[in-house]
This record gives structure tokens, sequence and C-alpha cells, in this order.
């Protein structure tokens, strides 16, 4: 599945794509719903949160652009606010018609009416349509998603020739992991975003074995990634550091000339802790952020497994991989696994790792590590222990983690000054030094 033919939530992208079975007096009606909303929509100054069908047409709610932060704000008067928002643009949006004047009673904002040809059909695919028309001139919100960020390493400092070649490489590494899982018929309907140096990427489809197809995704894209370097001349392969989190985050469709983009960006709180894992992480390591997250199947699915219990259930499905081509090399085995320390006791545990971010922040990752047989061949991918141990060594400013171990909570330092906010976009112009810490 490429990325154009479908959309966050997994339905067409225009209204041709599966309208065979929508009439065309529906396609029409769609037609008209779109015109509306892209005229109220003005470029992006307003937004859509939800819509309730009337039988003359529909009713929509519109906001502009600064209402929800403005609604969202962080004080006494608004607490409760964010919560009901990101609840509200979460999930389908349709609602009842008692629902819809609710929520214009909560917000204070009167419904907009959208009159149709024909009252709108309660048919699957048209009322999917409808569902994607509104996400895509509106804001939703995942609370849960998997999400990769892959950044190059160095990259400002190659030419732009090399900066665009291995742009074209990484680009390259993620279409051939999916053909290779698609061939074990493991599809991952994936979307990225640019970082200038890298991508996030991320799964349209929602769900714990979603999560889990993504995580399989990333290995073979840091595999590949590996071989090619390894057969590669020149600066033409980038070397990469790899960062994996499950977290919440808001959807949007920017405006893009007199229309919204076809494709989604993403923003939220996972997407700040992986920037802020990789902006720290050592070239080729791979990162796996401190998250709470569902099994794929089982009687316990309503159960949530911490960061070393996913990554131990990823490496019992990774056998559904082997098989897949690296190289013109089958792979006969793929493992991972978290670093690992033991206390005084002599007892193992997954080694946690505290990151102190420019702003005095706290987020928490560990250290993947990876094994690929191919053919009588190993590739040993990630940082080993004795990388660790060397990165440690350096201490905390050259940048890397020491074995100081603390069992103390993530503390949270009061948000930053306008003064220190202008000196952090000043120091993005310098190599900062890195501070992580083995918690």
């Amino acid at each position: 599945m490429t990325e154009s033919e479908k959309t966050s939530d997994g339905s067409p992208t225009d209204q041709g794509a599966g309208s065979d079975a929508i009439s065309l007096v529906q396609r029409g009606n769609l037609k008209t719903l779109e015109k509306t909303l892209r005229k109220q929509w003005r470029l992006g100054q307003n937004i859509v949160l939800c819509w309730s069908a009337d039988e003359r047409g529909l009713l929509v709610i519109f906001v502009p652009h600064y209402f929800l932060g403005n609604y969202c704000a962080d004080d006494a008067e608004h607490i409760g606010n964010e919560a009901y928002i990101r609840a509200l643009i979460s999930g389908q949006r349709r609602k009842t018609r008692e629902e819809m004047f609710a929520v214009s009673r909560r917000l204070g904002v009167a419904p907009t009416f959208i009159k149709l040809n024909t009252a709108l059909s309660e048919e699957r695919l048209v009322l999917e349509a409808v569902e994607q028309l509104i996400r895509r001139y509106g804001l939703s919100y995942v609370e849960n998603r998997a999400v990769l960020l892959f950044d190059i390493v160095e990259f400002s400092l190659h030419t732009p020739f090399e900066q665009a070649s291995q742009l074209n490489s990484l680009s390259y590494s993620l279409n051939s992991a999916y053909n290779k899982l698609l061939a074990r018929g493991i599809e991952i309907n994936f979307a990225r975003t640019t970082t200038g140096d890298g991508y996030y990427i991320w799964n349209r489809s929602l769900g714990p074995q979603a999560d889990q197809d993504l995580f399989y995704f990333m290995l073979l894209v840091v595999a590949d990634n590996a071989v090619a370097r390894a057969a590669s001349r020149g600066n033409t392969v980038p070397v990469i550091r790899t960062a994996y989190h499950v977290g919440g985050h808001y959807e949007l469709y920017q405006a893009e000339g007199v229309n919204p983009t076809v494709f989604s960006y993403i923003v939220g709180d996972v997407t700040i802790e992986l920037a802020r894992m990789v902006e720290l992480a050592a070239a080729e390591q791979i990162l796996v952020g401190d998250f709470s997250a569902c099994p794929g199947d089982g009687p316990l699915l309503s159960e949530t497994l911490a960061t070393p219990a996913f990554v131990a259930a990823c490496n019992r499905g990774l056998a559904a991989v082997a098989g897949t081509q690296l190289s013109s090399k089958q792979v006969s085995s793929i493992q991972c696994w978290l670093s690992e320390s033991r206390d005084e006791a002599g007892e193992t545990a997954p080694r946690r790792f505290r990151i102190v971010d420019k702003h005095g922040l706290n987020h928490y990752a560990y250290n993947l590590q990876l094994k690929v047989s191919l053919e009588g061949a190993e590739l040993l991918l990630g940082l080993d222990d004795a990388r660790l141990a060397g990165i440690a060594d350096k201490g905390e400013e050259a940048g890397g983690a020491t074995e100081q171990i603390e069992e103390q909570a993530a503390a949270k330092t009061p948000a930053a000054s306008a003064e220190e906010l202008f000196d952090d976009l000043a120091n993005l112009l310098q190599k900062r030094k890195s501070r992580i810490v083995e918690d």
C-alpha cells in the first residue's frame, strides 16, 4: 500500500477510491460537502471538530484555528478543557443531534448547517468518506500510537549531493522493509514526515498489532541500512540513529495552496519524546522509549505491557520475519533484546537510561540490540554492552551513559522563560553536549 492510497484512518484519500458502491447521488453529496468545507475552512483559518447528520444535510462545528489553544489554556479557569477536546476529536467524529448541541453549548459555538441535495446515506462507504473529509479539514487526536524516528548522523556536514543521496537511500530502506514484510503477510500502511535530516514514521492502522508490526518494520529498516552501508563507498548511505516510542499525538493536514495537503502531519508527546531521545543518541544506536502498550492478542488484551515485556513479546514474534532476503542472502533468524545490568544481588534487569534534555526535563529510554543471522554470517546492530561501556567511560561531558543508577522519579523543572527559550534557539546552531545517565 503506497502512501497516496490511504490516509490516517485507512479510508480512501479521494471520493473515487472504492466509490463503485457509492451512488451518483451520494457522490454529488460528497462533492457538495467538500466544496462547502473548503470554503468554510478558509485556507486553514477554521477547523472542523465534529458533525451530525440532518435530514436536509449536515451540522458541523467550526472553530478558528486559535480557539482550541485559548480554550485549553493551562489555568484554573480552563481545567479539564484539554481532556474534553482530546476526547471530542478522537476516533469517530459523528455525533447524535443531542451530542452535537451539547458540544455547542460547552464550547459556546453555534453549529453550521451544510445543505445537501438529498439526505446523506447511511452506507458504510459514504460515512467513511464523510469522516475522512471532516478529518482532512480538522484536527485529530490519537491517544496511543507507535512512532519511529530515523535520524541521519552529521547530516549537515555532508555536501548537498551526499545529503540527497542519503535521504534517497534511507527512503529506499523504508520501501524495501515494507516489501519484505508484505511478502511475509505483514502489511504496514506507513506514513512519514521529514524532519529535514530524517523521518518520523507511523502505521496508519491503530492497535497493538499495528504497533508490533511497526517494531518489525524498524528492525528491517535498520538491517537494510547496515547492509547497504557495508556495500557502499563514500557518504552516499547514511549512518542513522533510531528511536521507537508509543504515545499520544495530534494529527493535522496543513494548508498547501488553497487546499489541505493529502498527507497528514503529527505532533505531540510521542514526537517530543522521540526528538529528545534521538538528540542525545549515539551513531547506530537504537533507543526504545519507556511506555506501556497493549499485548497483540490473547486473554490479557485489556492489560498493558511495559517496554521490556513489549520488546520480549516482539522478539518472540520475529519468527514471522525469518526467510526474508537481505543482500541476496536469506535471513535465518532475527533476535532483539534490551541491554541489561546486574545488581548487587546478582539479578539482571534491563538498563533504563535517563535523558536530560536542554530544558532540564527527564526522559527515559532503553538501549536495543539486534542480531540478524544470514546464511552463516551474523549482523550485530545497535550499541552492544562494550560500546555502551565505552561511552560511559567518557563521562557525562563527552556525552554518554554513566554507570550511576538512580531510582528517583522524573522531576520536571518549571517552564523555561522567554530569555531561556531564545538561548535555546541560539544553541540549536551549536553542537550541544549530551546528558544520558543510567537510571
